[in-house]
């Protein structure tokens, strides 16, 4: 069975996934991006049997028909995070204004090319008007590179991303997320593909996503489940 994965729910699938293929017997064939990666690729013309995205995505693919209509389910709400290199000063971000003035006394600042978090962080800046004094100090890690991965390895002084996609990275530590005027809560879906060859599969893994004893493993990466 082929899923298609947002990086946002890698942490939750990756654990939960070799009980599920010792249940079903067979192995899952899974593809992890950035929600807009993967949008990308279903554009082009990829499918499978499970796409795992944002709602918004989930949503758009279901009115072009790549989707089947009413297959959406609502997994988790995710939450963008600052984290910095294990051992780090952790600055204060309880407030906007503290915030704002950790970014101003940040060396460097990285955060994802495509994601949703930084595709979101990218205007949040222009919005707040630190745009041009961040601008020379941000830090875009490679394509295939993450964010954690670059801070762990000391590319950037803070990063911002999911924090779902924070905590798994040995050699950071997240300081917490965004303060409430500056968040963006995302909600992550599945949704079938109209055209799956394995839709049994598929129903099974979304399931499983949603049963009662993941909700502590959804919390464990920094989300709420949304179920």
């Amino acid at each position: 069975m082929k899923v298609l994965c947002t990086n946002a729910l890698k942490a939750v699938l990756s654990e939960l996934a070799p009980e599920f293929e010792r249940a079903q017997g067979s192995p899952l064939d899974i593809a992890w991006g950035s929600t807009q990666t993967l949008i990308d690729k279903i554009g082009g013309g990829e499918g499978g049997d499970l796409a795992i995205l944002s709602d918004e995505a989930i949503d758009d693919l279901i009115r072009k028909g790549r989707l089947a209509q009413g297959s959406r389910t609502d997994l988790a709400r995710s939450f963008i995070g600052i984290a910095v290199r294990a051992g780090g000063r952790k600055p204060e971000i309880g407030s906007a204004e503290a915030f704002k003035a950790a970014l101003l006394a940040a060396r460097s600042v990285c955060y994802s090319r495509s994601g949703i978090s930084g595709i979101y962080f990218k205007g949040l800046l222009e919005r707040i008007g630190l745009a041009d004094a961040i601008g020379p100090k941000t830090v875009l890690p490679p394509t295939g590179v993450a964010v954690g991965e670059a801070l762990a390895r000391g590319d950037a002084e803070i990063g911002v991303q999911q924090i779902s996609e924070l905590i798994p990275f040995a050699g950071i530590e997240v300081v917490g997320p965004l303060p409430p005027p500056l968040q963006k809560v995302s909600v992550f879906s599945a949704g079938l593909f109209a055209a799956a060859a394995d839709p049994s599969g598929a129903q099974a893994l979304v399931r499983a996503l949603t049963a009662p004893a993941t909700r502590a493993l959804y919390a464990r990466n920094g989300m709420e489940p949304a179920f």
